[in-house]
C-alpha cells in the first residue's frame, strides 16, 4: 500500500512530504514534481500568489540516480516568500506583529480556535490552507508515475464554474489532457469556457468567489481493484473519502451519481458485453457506458472510472462582507482579508487527480504486491493473462 504524510504552513519555509510503499526501480526526478506543481497553478481567476510564485523542489531521499529505493521518497516544496513571512511564521519563541480575530465563515477558522484553544486564526488557517496540497500533488507525482507504468493514465476537466455547465459532448481522453490545460479554464468543452471566464470576471468586478465541479477520469484501470468483502477497501469510499478531503470540496458522485436516483432500473446500469478484442484489462467483458462510474460492488469493473467533484466557492473574499464576530471583543465583525482567488475550481482538479491517483496506486499495490516494479508488472501481466482463461470449477469434497 502507499502512504503519504504531508507537513508545513501555508507562509512557512517549506511544505514536505513523506511517501511510503513505492516500489524500487521507479524512473523519477524532481522534473516530474515540477510539472505537476506547475499545472496545480493553473485557471484564469488565480490570485498573484500563482503568477510570482514558483515551486523549488528538492528530492531529499528515498531515490538515487533518478531511481526509487523502495525506500521512503521526502520531497520538499520551498515557500519562495518565506523572506516575507521569517518573522511572523518563525517556528522559535515570539509573537506575531498582528493577532487575527475575526474568523472567516466558511474556513476552519473558527472551530479550529475553538478545538485547539487559539486565541489567533492564523495558528489554524496556516496549515487549512490549500497551500498543503503542494505536497499532495508532489505525492500524486509519483502515484502518476507508477500508474503510468502499468498503462493507467488520470485527467481531470472543469464541467461546471459560476453557474456555466459544460455540455455532455465526448469527454477529454489522455491524448487531450494538452488541450484541457491550454483552456483558461481547463474546460474541453470551448464554448462552456468562453462562459465560465465571463462568470469570473463578473465575479472578480464584485470581489466576490465562484465554485464549480470538475470531472476526474481514470484510464486503463484493470477489473478488481478494491473489494465487495470489506467496507473500509470498497474503491467508491476510498475515492469518496480522499477526495472529499480536498480543501473546500462538499461534494463527490460517481458516475451519473445523484441522477440515478430519479431513474428506473432498467435504465441506470451498464449493460455487459462481450468483446475480447477490445476490453483488455477486464478479462473481455465491456461497459459501453459509464452510469456507475466504472466501479460496481466496490470494485473497479475494467471500464472508465468516473468522479466528478465539487468545489465550493471561496471563504476569503476580496471584498468583506460575511458577517463573523470578533473572538477577543465578541462584537459583530465583517471576516478578515486575505490574499485570495476568484476561483480555484481549475486547480482543484489537478489535485483532484493527485487523489485519485494515489488512491488506485495504493490499492494497485495491494493488488498486485511487488517490491520492484519489475515484480509488480510481472504479477500483474500474470492476473491480466489468467482473466482471459476460463475459471476452474473446484471439484466436490
Amino acid at each position: 500500500m502507499l502512504r503519504f504524510l504531508t507537513a508545513g504552513e501555508s507562509h512557512g519555509r517549506s511544505i514536505v512530504v513523506v511517501v511510503e510503499g513505492v516500489p524500487a526501480g521507479l524512473p523519477f526526478g524532481a522534473e516530474d514534481v515540477v510539472a505537476e506543481l506547475a499545472r496545480r497553478r493553473l485557471g484564469y481567476g488565480r490570485g498573484p500568489r500563482m503568477r510570482f510564485e514558483r515551486d523549488e523542489v528538492t528530492l531529499i531521499g528515498g531515490l538515487r540516480h533518478g531511481r526509487t529505493l523502495g525506500s521512503p521518497v521526502a520531497i520538499e516544496i520551498a515557500n519562495t516568500e518565506w523572506p516575507k513571512w521569517t518573522e511572523e511564521m518563525d517556528p522559535g519563541p515570539g509573537a506575531p506583529s498582528r493577532v487575527l480575530t475575526q474568523p472567516r465563515p466558511g474556513h476552519a477558522d473558527l472551530a479550529g480556535m475553538q478545538k485547539y484553544g487559539f486565541a489567533d486564526a492564523r495558528d489554524v488557517l496556516e496549515r487549512a490552507s490549500a497551500r498543503e496540497t503542494a505536497a499532495r500533488v508532489a505525492a500524486g507525482s509519483l502515484a502518476k508515475a507508477l500508474l503510468a507504468r502499468l498503462g493507467i493514465q488520470v485527467l481531470s476537466h472543469v464541467v461546471a464554474l459560476g453557474g456555466a455547465w459544460a455540455t455532455g459532448g465526448r469527454r477529454p481522453a489522455p491524448e487531450d489532457l494538452a488541450r484541457v490545460d491550454a483552456s483558461e479554464v481547463r474546460c474541453f468543452d470551448p464554448e462552456a469556457e468562453v462562459a465560465m471566464v465571463a462568470a469570473i470576471k463578473g465575479a472578480a468586478k464584485e470581489g466576490d468567489s465562484l465554485g464549480g465541479v470538475a470531472e476526474v477520469l481514470a484510464y486503463g484501470v484493470p477489473v478488481g481493484l478494491g473489494s465487495h468483502v470489506h467496507w473500509d477497501r470498497k474503491l467508491d469510499g476510498q475515492l469518496a473519502q480522499a477526495l472529499m478531503s480536498i480543501q473546500a470540496v462538499k461534494g463527490v458522485e460517481f458516475g451519473d451519481g445523484f441522477d440515478l436516483a430519479a431513474r428506473r432500473g432498467s435504465e441506470g446500469h451498464d449493460a455487459i458485453y462481450w468483446a475480447p478484442d477490445r476490453a483488455e484489462g477486464s478479462g473481455g467483458y465491456e461497459r459501453r457506458t459509464a452510469r456507475a462510474g466504472g466501479i460496481e460492488g466496490g470494485m473497479s469493473t475494467g471500464g472508465l472510472i468516473v468522479a466528478k467533484v465539487a468545489m465550493k466557492p471561496l471563504a476569503t473574499l476580496n471584498r468583506p462582507v460575511l458577517e463573523t464576530v470578533d473572538v477577543a471583543t465578541k462584537e459583530p465583525a465583517l471576516s478578515f482579508k486575505e490574499r485570495t482567488d476568484v476561483t480555484a475550481v481549475p486547480a482543484m482538479g489537478v489535485v483532484a487527480e493527485t487523489m485519485t491517483a494515489l488512491v488506485l496506486a495504493s490499492e494497485t499495490l495491494r493488488k498486485f504486491g511487488g517490491d520492484s516494479l519489475a515484480e509488480l508488472q510481472r504479477n500483474r501481466d500474470g492476473y491480466l493473462k489468467a482473466l482471459g482463461e476460463a475459471p476452474s470449477v473446484p471439484p466436490p469434497l
